[in-house]
């Protein structure tokens, strides 16, 4: 029977499914890179079915008390005037920093961590999967799921290079804290000095301090993705000789912060989320950029069907995986969709960036914000619920509710066949 499932990654969709897994009876380990709970990151949104999944944790209250207070977003010229603003409010959903919400479900999820560690290889057959890790001892799990994001190592080593499954949308983005002084209360303001350039600055209310942000237009660039030394100097390239608005005072901030972050803005596309005796969650599986907003949304909801599933199939993950990928298909194919959040925030154009000013102080954005979010909810499905005792009461049926047909895969992935040997390249 399935009962030890290794969980690379320790966000949001690592520490969402490890949670579930031990409420239905599994044994869950997850192992991180980072030596703790990696700090830093923007605000993100918990809405519709994620928030669901997060009252159904007891959790909710913490997240609210937790929250960001930001009205909207601001775009300033040079000297600092407001030439249109856009309140990005919803009702329906909390936002609260990233680390905020990793701290939370930390909390909630009591399992065995690994810390600093990495896995450097897999090897699977027909009863489980052999893992080979960077420090600790060679350890045997039943299932192995990758939640270690847009550069997942369990991706690479399971399904191939990252070249087959990311499609750069032609923008690189920063964040890194920041003084708050430099922001309007309760704003991201943001000054876009050129064509394709915008610096910003998130400054929420109940938190002390805020975060710089950068995002430039560009064709694809060649950088080590954890290499931020270099990182550094890629944005100082781009911004550092730009002298309006705040942007000196934002990067020499932005670059003595050692969370500093950076990247392309990227999706991944894959065909199948499993191989055999592996799968993945979160952005590994289905990032949907940092432009759309849906990052944890995706996360939450992905980690909570992917352990529903194996506890409804009694643990078969030939069962569970296809379950797991028909369920949540279209909400992520939804959340891809990425709407004119870019072309906002960073116009091609001066004709573009004045024609957004004008568009941005016009009440229909509230408008048609508001019908963006009603539309979007009326095509969500209701969040399934599951029986978190199936183990102790192995004949009991695993579904407290319908979850609708399932169209269940007849031929398994043939990678999943007989022992297999995936190593991390240097």
């Amino acid at each position: 029977m399935t009962k030890r499932i290794l969980i690379s990654g320790g966000s949001i969709a690592g520490l969402t499914l490890a949670h579930w897994l031990a409420r239905y009876g599994f044994q869950p380990t997850v192992v991180e890179r980072a030596p703790g709970l990696r700090a830093g990151g923007n605000g993100v949104d918990v809405r519709d079915m994620a928030s669901g999944v997060v009252e159904r944790m007891g959790i909710m209250p913490r997240v609210q008390a937790a929250a960001t207070d930001v009205m909207g977003m601001k775009f300033v010229d040079a000297d600092d005037r407001s030439v249109a603003h856009i309140d990005t409010r919803d009702p329906g959903a909390v936002e609260i920093m990233r680390d905020d919400l990793v701290a939370l479900l930390h909390e909630a999820t009591d399992v065995e961590y690994i810390f600093d560690d990495s896995i450097r290889r897999l090897e699977q057959d027909d009863n489980g999967v052999t893992v080979t890790f960077d420090r600790a001892d060679t350890r045997r799990f039943d299932l192995v799921i990758g939640a270690d994001g847009l550069h997942s190592t369990v991706r690479k080593l399971a399904f191939g290079p990252e070249s087959r499954f990311l499609r750069y949308k032609d923008h690189y983005f920063a964040f890194a804290n920041t003084d708050a002084a430099l922001g309007e209360n309760r704003w991201v303001t943001m000054h876009n000095p050129r064509p394709g350039r915008m610096a910003g600055i998130y400054r929420s209310g109940n938190h002390a301090q805020a975060k710089a942000y950068f995002i430039f237009r560009s064709g694809p660039l060649t950088y080590d993705h954890r290499d931020v030394a270099q990182h550094k100097r890629l944005v100082s390239d781009v911004f550092g000789s730009e002298p309006s608005w705040r942007i000196k005072e934002l990067l020499a901030a932005a670059l003595a912060d050692p969370d500093f972050y950076f990247d392309a803005l990227s999706q991944v596309h894959m065909d199948s989320w499993s191989a055999g005796r592996v799968a993945l969650a979160g952005d590994g599986a289905y990032c949907a950029s940092p432009a759309s907003g849906a990052g944890a949304e995706l996360a939450l909801v992905g980690a909570y069907r992917l352990a529903g599933e194996l506890a409804a199939a009694g643990g078969d993950h030939q069962v569970a995986f296809p379950r797991y990928q028909d369920s949540h298909r279209a909400l992520v194919r939804t959340k891809q969709q990425i709407g004119p959040n870019v072309r906002l925030m960073v116009p091609k154009t001066d004709t573009g960036r004045r024609v957004r000013d004008t568009i941005a102080r016009l009440p229909l954005m509230r408008a048609l914000g508001t019908i963006e979010r009603l539309t979007q909810a009326r095509k969500s499905d209701a969040l399934p619920k599951y029986n978190p005792d199936w183990l102790r009461h192995p004949h009991r049926p695993t579904h407290m509710i319908d979850l609708s047909v399932h169209n269940h895969n007849p031929h398994p992935d043939p990678r999943g066949r007989g022992p297999q040997r995936w190593t991390r390249g240097s």
